[in-house]
């Protein structure tokens, strides 16, 4: 088991979008054309081990596709 999100992503942010998105070609075509964004936020995961903790997450995301592969991009501490 991988690492699984708990809950909302709290402060959703565009970094990135269409041309500025380094993996824009692998994406379309993986999961097909779209207006592909990267984006991100904080959130409570569960880890592997089954702590749980906030972290940084990022993903990519098309309107008509949805999320797409998630990271955990840094830990910023246990959750309360």
């Amino acid at each position: 088991m991988g690492i699984q999100i708990i809950g909302r992503i709290a402060e959703p942010k565009t970094i990135a979008e269409g041309s500025g998105i380094r993996e824009i070609q692998r994406l379309c075509r993986i999961y097909g054309p779209g207006r592909w964004k990267k984006r991100k936020g904080i959130a409570k995961v569960r880890f592997p081990d089954g702590s749980v903790g906030l972290a940084e997450v990022h993903w990519y995301e098309a309107h008509g596709i949805g999320r797409k592969e998630y990271k955990i991009k840094r830990i910023i501490g246990d959750s309360p």
